[in-house]
């Protein structure tokens, strides 16, 4: 399936206005391997303290209006998702696990989330740019386990165009930076176990992290894109 849709998603993608690549390509990505992985959400891990760019709660300022308009409206999630829906299906039947388990795998190169609060939309952005990069290198693991699958190159494609869109909407892009070869080298280096199944669940584990990670960029996005003072309303109780 993969090959005759990959030309349609192309095509789709350089289609979108400029104005509309950040919330459509990231829609595309996080939906995808939300239902691809298979596996259910988690929140992701703890995040140490970062130094923050505003003060807390402090969405004033250009910048701070720019990422709102351009992260506003995220759609064409089912689109994506009808076609990806099945790639990631021989990594649901391989091992019978509970994804607690994969927790025991975690490793210290696994980028973290966005906090919460007291982080900058700037700040995020980089962190999100950044965290898609070092993923894409730690999916080498994976390709090595399962070379053949036609997922890697699927979340190579978009987690590209993502990088690319959200650097375009920072006002410091200069400091989201690829990983050097010496660093790639070390950063897998560290992933070698000569154990087969130890292997095959250290890449579940990478592929799992990595949908949370999404799933975590997917909601701090959203929050980007909701107005300043914004409250939500309570549903109004329906008619009798």
């Amino acid at each position: 399936m993969f090959p005759a849709c990959l030309p349609l998603f192309h095509s789709f993608i350089h289609a979108l206005p400029l104005r509309a690549d950040l919330r459509l390509l990231s829609a595309a990505v996080l939906a995808a391997l939300m239902l691809l992985l298979l596996l259910p959400s988690a929140s992701g891990a703890p995040v140490e303290d970062e130094l923050v760019d505003n003060p807390a709660g402090d969405t004033s300022g250009e910048e701070g209006e720019e990422v709102e308009e351009e992260l506003s409206d995220l759609q064409n999630v089912a689109f994506i998702t009808s076609n990806l829906s099945s790639l990631f299906c021989q990594f649901k039947d391989e091992f019978h696990f509970d994804v607690i388990f994969l927790e025991h795998y975690k490793s210290p190169s696994f980028p973290s989330r966005c906090p919460s609060s007291n982080f900058s939309k700037e700040a995020c952005l980089q962190r999100l740019a950044q965290g898609l990069l070092t993923f894409t290198v730690l999916l080498k693991n994976v390709e090595t386990e399962y070379p053949d699958s036609p997922i890697i190159a699927a979340v190579r494609l978009y987690s590209g165009a993502i990088v690319t869109a959200i650097k375009e909407k920072m006002k410091h892009r200069e400091r989201v930076l690829a990983l050097t070869s010496t660093q790639e080298e070390q950063l897998l280096k560290g992933l070698i176990n000569p154990d087969t199944f130890q292997r095959k669940m250290m890449a579940h584990s990478i592929l799992h992290h990595f949908h949370t990670f999404l799933v975590d960029a997917k909601t701090s996005l959203n929050k980007m894109e909701k107005p300043r003072g914004h409250v939500p309303q309570p549903h109004s109780k329906l008619e009798k």
